[in-house]
């Protein structure tokens, strides 16, 4: 058994713990299902008069005391028979035996607890110490909104305390570190009611966008990418033609000029089409790749709607490649390569998982060419020296994809690289080339975007860093602190010297103690902290002071260069 095993092994018998705990100390409660999780575990019940908030201590400290006694737990199969007699008064379950097939069903019993079960547990509750609950929710019988209203426990379980610890740490942290707040508190941004779910960029806030966007924009010319610039708003009929009108409709913005329908764009590619279309196409051309930082719009509601990573307004770093099927591959390698460069950059090491999606059962296109393009995109993975797993038909039906995960530094997932491979808007389009042999034949689309949305991407980063950024992304790159008023001047040199070698520099103009400067450029985040006095004036150099407390004294403008130009570059 493999650890992701493991710990669902672990999850679903913490939720029988929590079952147990609750036919104790609540005997009139109906038991319905309790799944492990992704994250943790829960189990949905009926309770006789809802449960609280202030109830959960109490219920798990019964549960502590269910895994002290160390109670065995097995698992065997009865007939149905003799499960609706076990289950006469409890509807649900009598539900759930009915609907299994054969004329057996499993049950998992820990004394004198028992509950409908597939298998998987632990050997004892004594193993299912390190557990927390997290709270009490509302919740509906099969998920249906018209069905029976229920009360759904959650919880969390690890194999040690520890583990268990570092995750309340990243809990927490991931509260005191909170995108939102941080860029109120850093001046990056700001949402306002009269414009709901779009954000507002202060210049800090731009600035970041902007280097991030340059940073990317130069990589995709390095690799041969032209860019373009497609309009917001076009007729509805090409949406239609696209097919995002039937997709996207009512999250689309919609405007009337000159009794004609036009659509602000919930995507980029139906206008970089356009440009393909604009023209004949010959095999010299291909690969063609256009890229494009486009302002997307979709109508979200508004209780999805979350800081940065879920807006109504968003820039996609969208790239669209034009290319023969059999080229597929070097594009997939040549993009990967991209995306690891802006990953790196950001503070991303590694992938955490990589997911190809293949053939779903609505497919157009042959299988013959589906299995071309499929075996592209795990060659370019294999040649990039990346493990992936297979994602078995969850392609779109116009073709397969791959998508990357991202690990931050509280160990959560992201999804922000997506390279897409398209044999549909080829086909709706009618878009062609000229082969060597005089032929007219079709392209493939390959999409990509690897940031995904920049805003989303820019919460990802703050809270990652946890609003420490890297000294190339920070607004404020240094800030020059003096120790006493009579160092202003050498301060000024400092400072144009900076400047002129393209760093993000400040002068302190306050009057604080060098403390109180201190503190002030910690606050905001500020990576470089320039300390000069009478010994720095007199030697010309500086005292660099880091965000962590550590520093660097007596250091010469050359060398002072040489380092920013290290980390700049």
């Amino acid at each position: 058994m493999n650890k992701h095993e493991d710990i669902k092994t672990l999850r679903h018998s913490a939720a029988h713990l929590l079952a147990h705990a609750i036919t104790e100390l609540f005997p009139h409660t109906q038991l319905t299902i309790g799944p492990a999780t992704e994250t943790g575990f829960f189990y949905d019940f009926l309770p006789e008069s809802n449960f609280k908030e202030t109830d959960l201590p109490r219920i798990a400290q019964r549960m502590q005391e269910i895994v002290q006694r160390n109670v065995p737990l097995t698992h065997t199969q009865i007939s149905k028979d003799e499960a609706r007699k076990l289950y006469a008064s409890n509807k649900f379950k009598l539900e759930l035996i009915d609907d299994l097939e054969g004329e057996t069903v499993g049950l998992a019993q820990q004394a004198d607890f028992y509950d409908l079960c597939r298998g998987g547990h632990v050997t004892s509750t004594g193993k299912l110490a390190h557990f927390k609950l997290t709270g009490i929710s509302g919740s509906y019988w099969r998920a249906d909104r018209n069905g029976i209203a229920l009360q759904r426990i959650s919880g969390v379980i690890f194999f040690t305390q520890d583990e268990l610890n570092a995750h309340e740490q990243r809990i927490e942290d991931a509260q005191r570190y909170d995108h939102r707040r941080l860029g109120k508190q850093l001046d990056l941004f700001s949402f306002h009611e009269e414009g709901v779910g779009f954000p507002f960029f202060h210049p800090k806030g731009k600035l970041i966008l902007n280097e991030l966007q340059g940073f990317m924009r130069a990589r995709l010319a390095d690799a041969g990418y032209k860019e373009i610039e497609t309009p917001m708003m076009l007729s509805d009929e090409l949406w239609r033609r696209s097919g995002h009108y039937e997709f996207y409709k009512n999250n689309m913005y919609f405007s009337n000029v000159e009794n004609k329908n036009y659509a602000i764009k919930p995507m980029n590619c139906p206008g970089s089409i356009l440009i393909y279309k604009e023209r004949p196409r010959s095999y010299r051309e291909l690969p063609l790749r256009l890229s494009e930082f486009g302002k997307v719009h979709r109508h979200e509601l508004s209780g999805v709607l979350h800081g940065l990573f879920r807006v109504r307004a968003f820039t996609q770093d969208d790239a669209h490649i034009y290319c023969p099927i059999e080229l597929v591959e070097q594009e997939i390698l040549s993009n990967i390569t991209v995306l690891m460069k802006v990953m790196k950059r950001c503070g991303f090491d590694s992938i955490k998982k990589i997911g190809i999606s293949t053939r779903p059962e609505n497919a157009m296109g042959d299988q013959a060419v589906w299995d071309q393009a499929t075996d592209a995109l795990k060659n370019a993975l294999q040649k990039a020296g990346l493990e992936y797993h297979i994602k078995e038909g969850e392609g779109a039906f116009y073709g397969p994809k791959i998508e990357f995960i991202i690990q931050d530094s509280m160990k959560r997932e992201w999804q922000c690289g997506t390279i897409q491979v398209d044999f549909f808007q080829p086909e709706n389009f009618d878009l062609s080339y000229v082969s060597a042999g005089g032929e007219l034949k079709r392209p493939v689309i390959i999409h990509q975007a690897l940031y995904g949305s920049l805003e989303r991407f820019l919460g990802v980063l703050l809270e990652h860093h946890k609003g420490n950024l890297p000294l190339w992304l920070a607004p404020v790159q240094a800030k020059i602190l003096t120790v006493s008023q009579e160092q202003k001047e050498y301060a000024k040199n400092v400072h144009d010297i900076l400047k002129k070698a393209g760093v993000r520099v400040e002068i302190d103009e306050s009057s604080d103690a060098l403390s109180g400067q201190i503190k002030d450029a910690q606050e905001k985040r500020i990576p470089w902290m320039l300390v000069v006095g009478k010994k720095e004036a007199a030697q010309n150099t500086v005292t660099l002071r880091m965000l962590n407390g550590t520093q660097e004294q007596g250091l010469t403008f050359e060398t002072l260069l040489e380092k920013a130009a290290a980390l700049l570059n």
